[in-house]
């Protein structure tokens, strides 16, 4: 059963007008960024989306592993599958960005974010639309339930930025901030990444969260299973501990300031939730 928070009957006027510009399912794609992840193991996790939702979009991030040439040989007509290569690899914010941007053109109201590697069950896409239907200026949410395949340090080492998250934002309702299972509006996700020059690589998820919680997005939550593939199925990860361990470190340090400068905002906006939360 999917978790609830609303957050939407107390914000000001003007900035539940822009949070709910866009409120009607028009339209919603699956957009799905990948970067290297193998011909075999991108190809069979797009055949499973579009099983369960069409069209999938896929921003091809700079991989020099044949994605682009492999997707085409699907022949899947662009109306079902579309792809977008990008000749340098810029992260996985620049590529989700990019694929917005389109979507925006199209007419497109929101996006489904997904992996490509396989992680993230193709099989819930209805669920997490449905609950977007239901409400459409949400952020919902996927809280990932992990099984024996999930490394322990990375299970553990998310509840950091999960702790970090809730706190920069009063608790207005994350469960897990780097899921990147998950239904986003259009245009307010759009609103938030051209205010701000970072969330452009694996802090994507932790800050677009946030920054969409401070927008006064409510948030839903929706339970789902999350599978770790190891090297004998295909299984490839870019995460690199040092790395992006340290670029979440500095995101949180950069949000702390911006959470301070909103405190009082912040403040009177969760006085004024409403009790129980969205049912």
């Amino acid at each position: 059963m999917s978790d609830h928070r609303q957050a939407a009957g107390s914000q000001s006027g003007p900035e539940r007008a822009a949070a709910t510009a866009s409120v009607t399912m028009g339209q919603c794609v699956v957009l799905m960024p990948s970067f290297n992840t193998g011909t075999e193991l991108l190809c069979r996790t797009v055949v499973e989306a579009l099983q369960h939702w069409e069209p999938v979009w896929v921003v091809i991030d700079g991989s020099t592993d044949g994605s682009a040439e492999a997707l085409a040989a699907l022949g899947e007509p662009e109306q079902r599958l579309r792809v977008m290569v990008l000749e340098k690899n810029s992260g996985k914010g620049a590529a989700i960005l990019h694929g917005l941007e389109q979507a925006e053109r199209a007419g497109v109201t929101h996006v489904v974010t997904m992996d490509a590697d396989g992680q993230h069950p193709a099989a819930r896409i209805g669920e997490m639309i449905d609950e977007a239907t239901r409400c459409p200026e949400a952020l919902v949410l996927g809280e990932p339930v992990f099984d024996a395949s999930a490394p322990s340090v990375r299970v553990k080492g998310r509840r950091i930025s999960n702790w970090w998250a809730n706190v920069e934002t009063l608790w207005w309702g994350i469960h897990d901030s780097l899921f990147g299972f998950r239904v986003y509006p259009v245009g307010a996700l759009l609103h938030i990444m051209r205010g701000t020059r970072w969330a452009r690589r694996f802090d994507f998820d932790a800050e677009t969260a946030v920054r969409l919680c401070w927008y006064g997005l409510p948030v839903i939550n929706v339970p789902v299973p999350v599978r770790y593939l190891g090297l004998d199925e295909g299984g490839v990860s870019q995460f690199r501990y040092l790395r992006d361990n340290v670029l979440l470190t500095w995101m949180h340090a950069r949000l702390m300031i911006g959470f301070m400068l909103r405190l009082p905002m912040l403040i009177v906006r969760k006085l004024r939730m409403p009790q129980g939360g969205l049912r």
